[in-house]
């Protein structure tokens, strides 16, 4: 039977869809887009593509049509009431079209935090439970491109990293490990029904690990710069949720360690350079 990634045509469904053509045939996955034309290369690789827009209720249900299983990624929309209602809609578009199981991209530990966020993806998981619809729930930890929030190129130029002076520590995880490990969900459902994974980093780092990781990549010596003084959103956000927390979740659906903290930060540091220099 067909799997529906909606979102398809975003990073994390560009992956997603990348890394399960190693373990199905192309005819068995439907990519839903808001944009047909998006899913041109998807066409000439054989996947159906299919207009699936959060915002058109009857779309979500044309396009789930002859699928057994359905990959909802969390919408992108800033208002997460919004965000919700097209939850929603793809959530009831889901049970009447009698979709089998559904994996949703949720968050980390939304339980342990308290920003808007957490709450949609609380809300969202109920919503599915509600459904009565065999679910997985992929929680994915923060994406480690959250360092560029910090001003990468001005921790380089500057060779330190400032930080409010809190013990900070991160679970971050990339995207093409989320991906990885959601394809084999989709490709073994019956492993993973009704099962909760809490995704993140098996270890988790903090800015002196950041510092050296950096260090060892750029050849310059890092520090850590704690300042009181310091206002920036990026740490207001992070006080909301839970950054540290850590299982194996994501190793374990792997089958192999995620990516290291120092080779993850690889492309950003190859990006900087070869605009800089």
């Amino acid at each position: 039977m067909s799997i529906v990634i909606t979102g398809a045509s975003g990073k994390l469904g560009h992956l997603i869809i990348e890394q399960l053509l190693h373990q199905i045939s192309p005819e068995r996955i439907i990519a839903g887009v808001r944009r047909l034309e998006a899913g041109d290369s998807y066409r000439a690789a054989g996947i159906q593509v299919r207009l699936c827009d959060y915002d058109q209720p009857e779309s979500i249900e044309q396009a789930m049509a002859g699928a057994s299983q359905l990959l909802l990624i969390s919408s992108s929309h800033a208002d997460d009431t919004i965000r919700f209602r097209q939850h929603a809609h793809v959530i009831e578009a889901a049970k009447r079209m009698k979709v089998e199981h559904l994996v949703y991209t949720s968050f980390a530990f939304p339980e342990h935090g308290s920003g808007p966020p957490v709450h949609l993806h609380l809300a969202t998981e109920y919503a599915i439970r509600a459904s009565g619809i065999a679910y997985t729930f992929m929680r994915n930890a923060l994406y480690t491109d959250i360092i560029e929030a910090l001003d990468l190129q001005t921790i380089i130029a500057e060779q330190q990293i400032v930080c409010p002076p809190e013990a900070w520590t991160f679970n971050t995880v990339i995207r093409a490990d989320l991906a990885a490990a959601t394809a084999n969900v989709l490709a073994q459902p019956s492993k993973h029904r009704n099962r909760i994974y809490e995704l993140t980093a098996s270890t988790s780092w903090n800015f002196s690990d950041l510092a050296a990781a950096l260090s060892e990549l750029v050849g310059t010596p890092m520090a850590v710069q704690q300042d009181p003084q310091l206002q920036h959103w990026i740490f207001n956000f992070l006080r909301t949720i839970d950054t540290s927390s850590t299982t194996t979740d994501l190793e374990q659906l792997l089958g192999h360690p995620p990516t290291s903290l120092r080779d993850s930060l690889q492309p950003f540091i190859t990006g900087f350079n070869s605009t800089n220099y």
